[in-house]
């Protein structure tokens, strides 16, 4: 039988030959080997990610986008390794460790998950689970025992011949817990580990790249579609791609900080919160294209608050391209109605008048106050950066577009307009210099 094209399991290559073809080839099974096919991987595999890859290595690396089927591999993974030709024959791992980012993690996605080791086991191998001690035995007496990366002083003193470790990108105390998981692989004569994540850049998910024993195989959201929900894919598609989120989120691909940037992800992550305190002030800043039409640049478009202790919060990224003068305007009204806002805040480098008459011309209520950019944009950007730095600007939520551009700007070879960093210098900065305005309490 010859083998399916790289990306595709035999599985589906199955379903795409003519019928006569495969009525001969499932014929040709015996009744036990039909009953055994929904619990053998390599016919349900994507050839591309899911299969561990040939050579003398000790981390497999499996970096893919949500949806991708990382956990499912990682899963699989543990059984052929601990699984033997019959259900109390050894396999060739006996003490495992299954590491999540906390232990509810590890056991409901892991171990007790769709994808998880528990579901994927046919009855006559499946392991056992001990709440008492977050471990699974088999029936030939092999072993895997859950822990917590956040948790890293329990895994001193354990030792292994295999480990999974599952969304390492988001660990807590993540090299610690590594190095402590090293320290414990040392049984057996080849001890390996998979590692299952969704890229995001971080000094443990790059230091598991330099090590020359790993090897990676990656894989997009779009690889398993045939496995998620139309509308997931949607949704994914809409909300992330494009942007670095979705180049991580979706195709799988670690994006590091691009040198000189005046924002890192390490910055932004800091900073990001799920909800704001009373605030005293709202502006909504609008940074208008310099032109018009579908390959215009963006209106930048961003609504902040200033909290009593003085931080300032990022509550929405109403930006938009391709819009007419009279449509991003609205836009920007709209949000100042939608937030309550104190004040807009309109650069007018470009359109002068234009840009304030345009405002009042739809709601003559509107407290417009322009600004003019009588410096650089890097010089008014550097010091709402050292806010940031010093803890004193929070994002409500996620800003997908808004992050990506902040964390190029400044950086060598930025290309295009940072109209959406703009638009948040302009905002951070009215708030931090203060409005001359009663303050009014807002409750987000």
């Amino acid at each position: 039988m010859s083998m399916p094209p790289s990306g595709k399991s035999i599985a589906d290559w199955i379903a795409s030959l003519p019928r006569d073809r495969q009525r001969e080839l499932i014929e040709g099974l015996s009744p036990n080997a039909i009953a055994a096919m929904p619990y053998i991987f390599d016919l349900w595999a994507l050839r591309r990610h899911q299969t561990p890859p040939a050579g003398d290595w000790t981390t497999w690396l499996i970096l893919g986008g949500r949806g991708a089927g990382k956990t499912r591999a990682g899963a699989e993974w543990v059984r052929f390794m601990v699984e033997g030709s019959g259900p109390d024959t050894p396999g060739e791992f006996r003490r495992i460790a299954l590491l999540g980012a906390s232990l509810s993690e590890a056991r409901d996605v892991m171990v007790m998950g769709e994808s998880g080791i528990m579901e994927l086991s046919p009855a006559d191998r499946r392991p056992e689970w001990n709440a008492a001690r977050w471990m699974l035995r088999w029936p030939n007496g092999a072993e895997a025992t859950c822990f917590s990366a956040a948790r890293p002083e329990k895994l001193r003193g354990p030792q292994f011949d295999g480990a999974w470790s599952d969304e390492l990108g988001k660990w807590k105390n993540g090299v610690e817990a590594w190095e402590m998981l090293q320290l414990g692989l040392r049984l057996g004569g080849r001890p390996r580990q998979v590692v299952t994540t969704t890229p995001r850049a971080n000094p443990l998910l790059e230091l598991v790249l330099e090590d020359p024993s790993t090897v990676v195989t990656s894989a997009p959201t779009w690889e398993n579609a045939a496995n998620l929900a139309d509308s997931f894919i949607d949704e994914v598609r809409t909300r992330f791609q494009g942007t670095t989120r979705g180049r991580e989120e979706l195709e799988g691909e670690l994006v590091l900080d691009r040198p000189g940037a005046f924002w890192t992800r390490e910055m932004l992550e800091r900073a990001r919160v799920e909800s704001a305190p009373e605030l005293l002030r709202i502006v909504v800043a609008v940074d208008p294209p310099a032109s018009m039409g579908e390959a215009a640049d963006e209106c930048g478009i961003i609504v902040a608050g200033l909290s009593a202790e003085g931080s300032v919060y990022v509550i929405a990224d109403l930006s938009c391209q391709g819009l007419s003068p009279e449509g991003w305007a609205r836009r920007a009204v709209e949000g100042y109605h939608e937030f309550e806002a104190d004040r807009m805040i309109a650069e007018v480098n470009q359109g002068g008048e234009m840009v304030p008459s345009l405002i009042r011309s739809i709601d003559p209520t509107i407290n417009c106050q322009k600004r003019h950019a009588s410096k650089r944009k890097g010089v008014r950007a550097e010091p709402v950066s050292g806010l940031y730095e010093l803890g004193r600007v929070r994002h409500l939520g996620l800003f997908p577009e808004l992050e990506d551009q902040m964390r190029a700007f400044g950086a060598v070879g930025f290309k295009g307009s940072p109209d959406r960093v703009d638009a948040l210098v302009w905002a951070v900065t009215a708030l931090v210099d203060g409005l001359d305005a009663e303050p009014r309490v807002r409750s987000l």
